[in-house]
């Protein structure tokens, strides 16, 4: 693959499922995610900004390193997945262009650390999707304590990224939840998939126009990123469902392309 200058019209939200499947060949991600630059993208992005529901900050925040370091947050696992390694590349250009997008849309504080490397909602699929580690990543941070709208809007100040060859991947979990939640996933695939922009507020503002949204997510850490790809795919898009799968009947595997239209 070639890196290429062009403006990318897509951005995506996928659901980076346990980590576990670093170790389960069968898990049911692992194809989606292996086959991602033959069947998903096939451009060679120039970086990779990543939003993942594992990094919470009060502010916006994005790391700028040289190189990024694996962080293993999770708990109890088999011993091999403490000594996995996804030694991409750092963005600190990027982290830059991303501070100075957002406080150019009024978003006052955005942090910048030069230390924190990338947590497993975006190694984990990246292993899989770029396993020559060789594409810049910058990791963005969500604010779990602010509502769908302002990840949303979040989002419209980073879609000139696109047009620099940045590609824009969020990565959460259609559901994330405590309990069964079908229902809302069905409302929600819909909602996203079958219609164009005209609609999109019954995704942003899923807290008063989704049934059950609370046992979907009942921490919404794992949504926002969603709402961020959403904004930076621009005023008019088109929706494409690319997986879906389940695991154990309620962590849904929905994965979500919007390409500017």
């Amino acid at each position: 693959m070639k890196i290429v200058d062009e403006m990318i019209k897509e951005t995506f939200f996928i659901t980076h499922g346990n980590p576990i499947l670093t170790v389960e060949d069968t898990h049911s991600l692992r194809p989606f995610f292996e086959n991602w630059s033959k069947n998903v993208f096939s451009k060679k992005p120039k970086a990779i900004l990543i939003i993942s529901g594992h990094w919470e900050t009060h502010y916006p925040a994005v790391n700028a390193v040289v190189v990024n370091d694996t962080i293993h947050d999770y708990d109890d696992y088999p011993a091999a997945m403490y000594q996995m390694k996804y030694p991409a590349p750092g963005a600190p250009k990027l982290a830059k262009r991303v501070e100075e997008l957002l406080k150019k849309s009024g978003y006052e504080t955005v942090e910048i650390d030069q230390e924190r490397g990338l947590d497993h909602g975006a190694w984990v699929p990246l292993m899989y999707m770029y396993p020559e580690a060789d594409i810049p990543v910058c990791q963005l941070s969500v604010q779990s304590h602010l509502d769908g709208t302002y990840h949303y809007n979040l989002g419209r100040a980073l879609a000139p990224l696109k047009e620099e060859g940045v590609l824009v991947i969020g990565s959460g979990s259609a559901t994330h939840p405590l309990d069964e939640t079908p229902h809302f996933y069905g409302d929600m695939a819909n909602n996203v998939v079958s219609n164009i922009c005209d609609r999109y507020e019954e995704v942003i503002e899923y807290e008063s126009k989704a049934p059950n949204w609370e046992l979907a997510h009942p921490y919404p850490e794992h949504f926002y990123p969603l709402h961020v790809v959403l904004g930076a795919a621009g005023e008019n898009w088109k929706a494409e469902l690319l997986h879906t799968s389940w695991d154990h009947g309620t962590l849904s595997h929905g994965a979500y392309k919007f390409t500017s239209i």
